[in-house]
């Protein structure tokens, strides 16, 4: 491989530089708790957060692209990979604003009723 010709601080600047091409692009943020991590790839199955930055997860956390709220999703640390750490969703579920009717609601239903 090429780089592997390059001096240290060249690969590592190298590196910086593509993390930190891949955080600005990209507006999804992970959140646990209250600690807030950028996302740097995201696919169905998972996502990648930078390995220097981000701890080993586990558990619930919520998706986020800006402020919007995508995700609710439990998540485990599968592997590092390229200063990456990968985690897989064993759950995933998409955020609603409002909570899910119980009963069918007619399309063609008057919206109010006004009084006599």
């Amino acid at each position: 491989m090429m780089s592997d010709f390059l001096p240290k601080e060249v690969r590592e600047g190298l590196e910086m530089a593509r993390k930190n091409a891949l955080r600005k692009k990209n507006r999804l943020r992970v959140r646990a708790g209250d600690d807030v991590y950028p996302v740097l790839r995201f696919w169905h199955s998972g996502f990648a957060l930078d390995a220097d930055e981000a701890p080993h997860l586990r558990g619930l956390v919520d998706v986020y692209d800006g402020a919007r709220h995508m995700y609710q999703a439990l998540i485990v640390a599968s592997s590092e990979e390229g200063g990456e750490l990968i985690f897989e969703f064993k759950r995933n579920t998409a955020a609603v604003d409002k909570a899910p009717l119980d009963f069918y609601r007619d399309e063609n239903a008057p919206i109010a009723l006004l009084p006599r």
